[in-house]
């Protein structure tokens, strides 16, 4: 077989930066651009994939491409991320360890377009059949469903993923796909009702007023125009190059691959209709006798429609909507809601239905793809989550969303350096310490025990009517003045700093990726997400099959009265399972950098970039890769897995697994300069040396199967042989002494035995 040339010969730039000759940050960033400028979006730092979104399609994700990285050596071609996720396939099917693939990077980076090859790569590699490719479309298609309900416009990004999404693909013992279970993080159920200028609502919205045939949007009791729904930002109905009504037919498509019933669509998308309708019921205000101000509903037609989609009693709804009841001592109050209250009760009904049906969504799903009963199986996970958010105007969701890249961060710092170090350490290698930046000072900020700011957020919250944003950002101020990545108005006043960008309504926290300045205004309802308890009951009361379930805690009978999770505590406890989840797998990281905010093809803005490179800590990972060994395994294994190299440990090695790794070493003339034996490891530096190891050990292997194959054949024949030697005698004897007509006779018994024999019979039996 022919070897294959090294990506090194053809190469632009530098394909891994641990070779970059000399190392700064000009010369790091210099890599880059040239390399982006080629078209060479993908540049490695060790096993680490940097990915710069090219805003434009490139003609290297091709069948032959997917066939040219299969079963190849991470280095053996040039970096893709094809490479990354055979790497971790390949680990996966033949060393039994479990993956995870990690995608972070900014919005706009492109994160969803990775996760989606890496998913659309394996789905090829892997094994085939009628059940294994049901399985696989599956998988793949949950992608268009997910996207549509959970992916919008945003100022940087067209397609935003609005929540955070990590898929456990889940193999037999072959390597083939079995099913997979999907988690999702904090959708971001705010854009419903509310969205910057430029921005859109949830594809789904407008990919159903698009694509829904007349009979369809006749039985919604829907219109096609986007400007008649007061959800539906009327700036941007429509995005250059998506065809919203080819996208709904795809998502319809998909659904139907999944498993969804006819039913089941038909409810999601009355569900999603009633989501659209509920943004233009208009309320009026009037005042009482009593002089309390009471809201009404102005035109009750689009009220009755809503019912009549849910099978509603609408004085039912109409009650929900424009009143409360309030518990007190006891005693159970009717109040009137102003209409503020309203809109607020409204918007609360249309936020917590979209984020309930998006739930019930993924859980649909997984009913479909995940593995039935108890099977013994390996688990590769793909993370796509929403990236570090620097806004204008930044609320309670960029402060979670950024408190959830700390983590990660937190994650690939104790996984690509400070654990590195630490190994080396702990196996006795000579080791020159890096400096680093540790962001736990960061995420202790915002999760520590009573003491975090989401602590204390939920703490303000259970005091109703005596709190504010105000006096929660008060309490800020007094715990963290003295708090070195923490700042207000108020602590910068104490030390005598002047900044006018601070208001009297904001803090700033020093992430890792910079200064973000967060406005505390609706952090308090935005954490409580209260939902009236008379709007969960007249949910409840809707013969709509799919409404009613997703509102159990209206049926009062059943539920037991008590205040539901923050927020912000459902987010951190789901992050402590997902951080908890991925530390049980060896990761494999794909680093994305968008390279300009414009969204533009070829442009490449030098600041942008460094400040990504500088945040994501890429400069600190090449220095610990530059300073230590490409590869590491325990002594037993890898003796197991090389000693058909040598003649001293094959087929069986007596002494202990550390000398017999020696010697192997030593046999195979590899420098000692290349390798330092640890306590429990062997360190190899080189990564060449690995692959020259791996192509000894492919070619030994090719020579033993050979071995095999000629011993059996030769076993073969020789039985083969022995057989027609004792027919020979069988027939020879019979012969004996025997006359013409019973030498005839014998001759056709001879030329049955004769058959039999070559066919491996016993003679007897003839």
């Amino acid at each position: 077989m022919e070897k294959k040339s090294s990506y090194l010969d053809n190469m632009v730039g530098v394909g891994d930066m641990v070779l970059l000759d000399p190392l700064t940050d000009e010369s790091l960033l210099s890599n880059l651009k040239k390399r982006y400028n080629n078209n060479d979006i993908y540049t490695y730092i060790g096993s680490v994939v940097i990915s710069i979104n090219p805003y434009m399609m490139l003609p290297i994700y091709s069948l032959e491409k997917i066939n040219e990285y299969r079963n190849c050596n991470l280095y053996e071609l040039s970096p893709h991320i094809y490479a990354i996720a055979d790497e971790a396939y390949r680990s996966l099917r033949d060393k039994d360890k479990d993956q995870c693939v990690l995608i972070t990077g900014e919005s706009g980076s492109g994160k969803t377009e990775a996760s989606k090859l890496v998913m659309s790569y394996i789905a090829a590699v892997c094994g085939k059949g009628e059940e294994v490719n049901q399985v696989k479309e599956q998988l793949l298609q949950s992608n268009p469903v997910l996207e549509a309900f959970g992916n919008a416009k945003t100022l940087r990004n067209d397609n935003s993923s609005r929540f955070g999404k990590y898929m456990d693909i889940e193999f037999d013992f072959k390597g083939d796909p079995l099913g997979g279970v999907i988690s999702n993080y904090l959708l971001e159920k705010s854009r419903v009702v509310k969205r910057l200028k430029g921005e859109r609502n949830f594809h789904i919205f407008y990919q159903l007023l698009a694509g829904g045939s007349p009979d369809l949007l006749k039985h919604l009791k829907v219109l096609s125009d986007c400007n008649l729904y007061t959800y539906l930002n009327t700036d941007t109905a429509t995005l250059n190059g998506v065809n919203d009504a080819t996208n709904f037919t795809a998502v319809k498509t998909a659904m139907e691959v999944i498993g969804f019933s006819n039913t089941e669509v038909d409810s999601i998308m009355e569900t999603v209709a009633v989501v659209l309708k509920l943004g233009n019921i208009t309320l009026k205000s009037e005042h009482q006798t009593t002089g309390m101000e009471r809201c009404y509903i102005d035109d009750t037609k689009v009220l009755d429609e809503i019912c009549s989609l849910i099978g509603l009693n609408e004085s039912i709804f109409n009650q929900a909507l424009c009143s409360r009841t309030v518990e007190a001592k006891g005693d159970k109050v009717m109040t009137t809601l102003s209409i503020a209250q309203g809109y607020y009760a409204r918007d609360a009904l249309a936020k917590n239905l979209y984020d309930r049906l998006f739930n019930w969504l993924v859980n649909r799903i997984n009913e479909s793809i995940q593995v039935k009963g108890k099977v013994q199986k390996k688990v590769m996970g793909v993370l796509d989550i929403y990236g570090f958010e620097i806004l204008e105007d930044n609320s309670f969701e960029q402060f979670v969303i950024n408190y959830c890249n700390e983590k990660l961060q937190q994650i690939f710092i104790e996984l690509t350096l400070k654990e590195e170090q630490e190994e080396y350490i702990r196996e006795g290698i000579e080791w020159t310490q890096i400096e680093y930046f540790d962001n736990a000072i960061i995420c202790d900020l915002i999760e520590n025990g009573k003491k975090g700011i989401l602590a204390m957020l939920d703490e303000e919250c259970l005091r109703p009517g005596l709190i504010t944003e105000f006096t929660f950002l008060k309490k800020l101020n007094q715990v963290f003045s003295g708090h070195q990545h923490f700042e207000s108005k108020e602590t910068m006043n104490s030390k005598f700093i002047t900044d006018t960008t601070l208001t009297d309504s904001c803090f700033r926290v020093q992430h890792y990726a910079g200064k973000v300045t967060y406005n505390v205004t609706e952090f308090i309802d935005k954490n409580n997400d209260l939902l009236y308890r008379d709007l969960s009951k007249a949910m409840w009361q809707a013969k709509h099959k799919l409404i009613k379930s997703l509102f159990s805690e209206g049926n009062t009978s059943k539920t037991l009265l008590k205040r539901p999770p923050t927020a912000g505590f459902q987010f951190k406890a789901s992050v402590r399972v997902l951080m908890k989840n991925l530390l049980a797998k060896n990761p494999n990281y794909i680093r994305c950098i968008k390279p300009n905010d414009t969204k533009s093809p070829n442009k490449f803005v030098d600041q942008l970039v460094q400040s990504q490179v500088r945040y994501l800590g890429l400069m600190e990972n090449v220095r610990v890769r530059r300073a230590g060994y490409a590869y590491r395994h325990p002594y037993k294994p890898c003796l197991q897995r090389y000693k058909m190299l040598c003649k001293q440990t094959w087929p069986n090695w007596k002494g202990n697994d550390c000398d017999g790794v020696r010697a192997l070493l030593t046999e195979l003339n590899i420098p000692p300069e290349e390798y330092a034996f640890g306590r429990t490891k062997i360190f190899i530096k080189n990564p060449r040396t690995l692959f020259d190891l791996e192509d000894q050990r492919r070619i030994q292997m090719e020579f033993l199967a050979t071995l095999i194959q000629k011993t059996y054949r030769g076993w073969k024949c020789r039985t083969h042989f022995l057989l027609m030697k004792k027919s020979q005698t069988v027939i020879s004897a019979w012969f004996r002494g025997q006359n013409q007509q019973k030498k005839y006779k014998r001759l056709k018994q001879a030329i049955i035995v004769l058959q039999a024999c070559t066919r491996g019979w016993k003679v007897s039996t003839v």
